[in-house]
């Protein structure tokens, strides 16, 4: 072979380290977040609100599944916060921290436990512009989850629960709560098919019993917009203190016939509900 068109194919040192900064340079471009976090690039508004998730007891943020598969192929950028449910005032203070860490306007949504979360979470938040509650409790100040689930008449939660005790990190006892796995389908989501329930009876995360007996907050749905879904057919959280806290907050107000586990069995009417919120942001 030709020496001279041998060494055309060498490549230098220098060569190398060109090529290797080049590639570096793509590869950070095609794995860069889309925006939400803070520091982005991409002027924020040119971008749809991030919508952030907050699941609720006996759940986990994969309960959230159906409903981000649909705001992610309409384009919004999405967090599901993975909620402690640990104490209500330390719940919200670690999404409020969540929430402050994204760049431009936010749609928050909960279910359940966690729309006492964001409740709390959002009280004079810059960024925080809606509020979605799915058969999700919205407190006044003063008022705990329990409150208002004994409100109405028509929760069999606390038939279904069992009770594990725990030592907390300070060294003060305290308890778990679990739904009963034999009652989970029937309690928690009547209609999700057998099959699914199995595994979120399984997988299910416990709350701590203090969580669900903290008082709230002053709230944040007095001075942020908020929307509602009410599921009819709730065992957890009766329809009627469902509709009375939406009333309360003067929101804008969505019925489905579901379980609690309105995320899952109808995550095409939550997801519709969010979007709608997030199209009221400016």
């Amino acid at each position: 072979m030709n020496r001279h068109a041998r060494r055309g194919n060498i490549r230098t040192p220098l060569t190398v380290m060109a090529t290797l900064t080049v590639a570096a340079g793509l590869l950070a471009t095609a794995v860069a977040p889309a925006g939400a976090a803070k520091g982005g690039n991409a002027p924020s508004h040119h971008r749809k609100p991030t919508v952030v998730l907050v699941h609720g007891a006996f759940a986990d943020s994969t309960s959230w599944n159906g409903v981000v598969k649909r705001l992610k192929h309409e384009g919004y950028p999405v967090v599901a916060a993975a909620n402690p449910l640990r104490g209500l005032k330390s719940d919200a203070a670690y999404v409020r921290e969540l929430v402050d860490s994204i760049d431009g306007p936010v749609v928050l949504a909960a279910h359940s436990y966690g729309g006492a979360v964001i409740t709390n979470a959002a009280q004079g938040s810059d960024n925080v512009k809606a509020l979605v509650y799915m058969a999700a409790f919205m407190p006044d100040k003063g008022e705990s989850a329990f409150d208002l689930a004994d409100k109405f008449p028509g929760s069999t939660l606390g038939q279904a629960l069992h009770e594990v005790p725990i030592t907390q990190p300070d060294g003060s006892k305290g308890a778990d709560l679990y739904i009963d796995q034999a009652k989970f389908h029937h309690q928690f989501a009547a209609d999700v098919p057998e099959h699914t329930t199995d595994i979120m009876a399984v997988t299910q995360r416990p709350v701590s019993g203090a969580a669900l007996y903290e008082p709230s907050g002053e709230p944040a749905w007095k001075t942020i917009p908020s929307w509602v879904l009410v599921a009819s057919k709730d065992l957890n959280i009766p329809r009627d203190a469902q509709v009375f806290m939406a009333k309360r907050a003067k929101a804008h107000v969505t019925e489905v016939r579901s379980s609690h586990a309105v995320s899952v069995s109808h995550a095409k009417d939550a997801a519709h509900i969010i979007e709608e919120a997030a199209r009221s942001v400016r």
